[in-house]
């Protein structure tokens, strides 16, 4: 019988598209028609599991799931143990506390001994109790945010992405809990099989992940220049050199980083670089 990874996802909400297309970026084909809540990869030993996100937790250390994609406010808030083995670097969003927009907030002591609203009830008791604020805290499985405006709570512990939902509920942003973002989570029983199967995934999600935060760029550049631009073009080892045609003119090629990208294209500029042209990566294996 083949060996084969189990992992759960979520079914519906803000993680299930984007863990979706991260597998299927990794090559991986997977079928799971309407409705369905399990599926097979046709190229790759991988079995798919479509949960509630609040359940993935507990599947995985269950061993019902190998793997879970899963935000870190919910492995953190469910407290099971698990191995977080990457983080994707999608679904980013601040878990918060958040006051009515008309009032004032000095420090979090202004939250002692008032009502908070949370779907987060374990990760904001012990955030309140390390800065030794009591507060009453009411757990809610969701619509959080108007539960000050019904006279529920004074104030509520809720993800924040934007903002807006806060703001269209006359709520602002008071103080950051956590940070969080998509991780990938594994049981810390895999038999060896499993382990050589998860590297195998690993692999091919940082090539992905690579690629979105790379560019490839190709430029023309006077001779004269070349050592000049070499310098701002480290690329992964050292710039790609061709001449050209036109004489004491040479074409460039190299990898930038998403985010030194438009630092990076102003210098090129200054030192007399032409023709830029940049193209995304799909993968990138180092």
């Amino acid at each position: 019988m083949q060996t084969k990874l189990k992992i759960a996802i979520q079914k519906s909400g803000r993680l299930s598209e984007s863990s979706l297309k991260l597998l299927k970026e990794c090559g991986i084909d997977i079928d799971n028609g309407l409705n369905k809540l399990r599926a097979e990869a046709s190229n790759f030993p991988l079995e798919i599991f479509f949960l509630r996100d609040d359940d993935i937790p507990q599947y995985v250390e269950d061993k019902v799931a190998d793997l879970g994609i899963v935000g870190e406010n919910v492995l953190l808030e469910k407290g099971k143990s698990l191995d977080i083995v990457d983080r994707l670097g999608f679904g980013k969003c601040r878990l918060s506390l958040a006051i009515p927009k008309d009032q004032a907030f000095g420090s979090l002591k202004d939250l002692e001994g008032k009502r908070i609203a949370t779907s987060y009830p374990s990760l904001l008791s012990g955030y309140m109790a390390e800065r030794d604020v009591s507060a009453e805290i009411h757990e809610i499985s969701g619509s959080v945010e108007i539960a000050p405006g019904i006279g529920l709570a004074d104030a509520v512990c809720d993800l924040v992405s934007s903002g807006s939902t806060l703001f269209t509920n006359g709520l602002k942003e008071a103080e950051v809990i956590l940070k969080s973002e998509a991780v990938l989570v594994a049981n810390r029983a895999l038999a060896d099989e499993q382990q050589k199967l998860l590297s195998q995934l690993l692999f091919r999600i940082r090539a992905v992940r690579k690629a979105k935060n790379n560019k490839y760029i190709l430029l023309n550049a006077p001779n004269d220049r070349l050592k000049a631009i070499c310098d701002i073009l480290p690329g992964m080892k050292s710039p790609t050199i061709l001449p050209l045609a036109e004489e004491n003119w040479s074409s460039v090629h190299s990898v930038v980083e998403e985010n030194k990208f438009w630092e990076i294209i102003e210098k090129l500029k200054g030192e007399g670089a032409q023709g830029i042209l940049v193209v995304p990566i799909e993968k990138m294996i180092l």
